[in-house]
């Protein structure tokens, strides 16, 4: 194993009980990328400079083939996060308990530094959406998620981490703004937070407030990992699509998050119209460039 790879070898779970004031040790695990199928063999053959990966849990919640033979064979070299998109942990339906032992067994088999999903709900009466919707921000919602968290933490035996969703609707029960939601959440579940970059500017702009705001109006102490990725500006609405390159108005807000919360794992998305993978490294550097220039020698690799 390289050098570079050799923060495996350091791997701690996230664990913080947080008083008010009180603040968390962050691990900080540099600049990764999300571990997609179109990449498998580049990685393993060329093992390219990226510090670690994102893997989508439900795409490797299975007994065996091609996906899992890969992703231990990735592990071996890259220390690794899951982030999952059928927890609905905002939803009515009773948890899953199926989904959880699946999810489980996979933090058993690779042992990520952290387990993540979406502020939000995915379906209802058993049926999956494939889509991930939003909550009305009040104080109803608030703790029944946190609950919810709560159940999914002991059952997981860690704390998660939840991502903020980019949204197109609002509810007329809302009663704060989403940060004072998202805030209040993750406060009452004592779980942490996956800040999404490009959802921040993409409901800022859909929904009209300062995504400076956001920013600053979420507990630093909580805050664990930085997602990157593209969006498709419509003029009227703007869609997070995970299809483009990072727009610069997204690295501008990432520079200004940089300077909130300090060093914090960042990773970029690509979902759709795959570019070559020197295009993703490309993009990862130009985080790491934004990163040095913000923070100095912290944010090296």
């Amino acid at each position: 194993m390289t050098d570079k790879h050799a923060i495996k070898n350091t791997i701690t779970t996230p664990n913080v009980n947080l008083s008010p004031g009180e603040h968390s040790t962050r691990q900080f695990l540099g600049y990764g990328l999300g571990l997609r199928t179109d990449y498998y063999d580049i990685i393993l053959n060329e093992s390219p400079d990226v510090d670690w990966f994102e893997v989508i849990s439900e795409n490797y919640m299975v007994k065996g083939g091609k996906a899992l033979y890969y992703l231990d064979a990735i592990r071996e070299n890259y220390p690794m996060v899951m982030h999952g998109v059928s927890l609905s942990i905002g939803g009515t339906d009773v948890l899953d308990i199926d989904y959880l032992k699946q999810l489980k067994a996979l933090v058993e088999r690779i042992e990520p530094c952290w387990v993540s999903d979406h502020l939000c709900w995915t379906g209802q009466g058993g049926h999956n959406l494939h889509d991930l919707m939003p909550l009305p921000y009040n104080r109803e919602a608030i703790s029944h998620v946190a609950q919810r968290v709560q159940q999914v933490q002991d059952f997981l035996g860690r704390q998660i981490l939840l991502e903020n969703v980019s949204s197109y609707i609002s509810y007329q029960h809302s009663e704060m703004s989403e940060w004072d939601f998202y805030s209040a959440v993750v406060e009452e579940a004592d779980c942490l937070m996956l800040l999404d970059i490009n959802n921040i500017y993409v409901s800022s702009k859909n929904h009209h407030f300062d995504a400076l705001d956001y920013l600053n109006g979420v507990p630093e102490q909580r805050v664990c990992q930085f997602h990157l990725a593209g969006h498709e500006d419509n003029g009227g609405i703007v869609v997070d699509t995970h299809d483009h390159p990072v727009a610069d108005p997204v690295w501008r807000l990432y520079e200004s998050a940089l300077r909130r919360f300090g060093p914090v794992s960042t990773m970029i998305e690509r979902d759709d119209r795959m570019p070559p993978f020197c295009e993703l490294l490309d993009e990862l550097q130009q985080a790491r460039d934004i990163g040095q220039m913000v923070l100095g020698t912290v944010a090296k690799r």
